[in-house]
């Protein structure tokens, strides 16, 4: 395996995490990357990098973002956003994959790798903020939804500049996610069995 494979592979899953946060971010971040030249998608997603695809996409990031911050709606937006945030990390994990590799194991690594990735972040932060709204009737869930945000932008620009970095950063995220997962896990067990 190559190392621009692993390079493009720890991209695509990077991705694939940051739409866990926010569906839309990352989607309208490699659009406007690949319209400017940043950033070369494979031929069969080169439409991502268009000015009708940063439009939609701008469009849908500003009506996400609004629509977190409002009490209830949040916990309705998470249910749709787990399929939507796996079909985006697929996406986009297929889009930053070279095509001098086989279209099969483009797709098959973007719907493992890069689907499995949005679909355990997205469901990771649906249960954190459902937790909030039960313990806090909803009151804190504006912060848990800007910290979302600010974690979706900064993976999308680390991807873009520092491709590295972003690997690194996105097993950091996994590990805290998996780890408190985990934890939340073993408390419900736990308390389920002395009730």
């Amino acid at each position: 395996m190559s190392m621009d494979l692993v390079l493009a592979a720890v991209l695509g899953i990077s991705l694939a995490a940051a739409c866990g946060f926010r569906v839309f971010i990352p989607m309208l971040g490699i659009s406007i990357a690949a319209l400017s030249g940043h950033l070369t998608l494979s031929s069969e997603l080169s439409w991502l990098g268009t000015w009708p695809a940063v439009t939609v996409f701008g469009a849908a990031t500003v009506t996400e973002i609004a629509a977190y911050y409002i009490p209830w709606l949040d916990n309705i937006l998470d249910h749709a956003a787990v399929p939507l945030a796996t079909a985006c990390g697929i996406i986009l994990t297929a889009a930053v994959l070279t095509d001098d590799i086989s279209p099969y194991f483009r797709w098959a690594l973007a719907i493992i790798a890069g689907g499995g990735t949005a679909a355990v972040v997205s469901t990771a932060t649906s249960a954190l903020r459902l937790a909030s709204t039960g313990f806090t009737g909803g009151l804190f869930n504006f912060v848990f939804s800007s910290i979302e945000n600010i974690i979706s932008i900064i993976i999308t620009l680390l991807v873009i500049l520092l491709s590295s970095l972003a690997g690194l950063i996105l097993i950091i995220l996994l590990f805290v996610l998996v780890k408190k997962l985990t934890k939340r896990f073993k408390s419900s067990l736990a308390a389920s069995s002395a009730g």
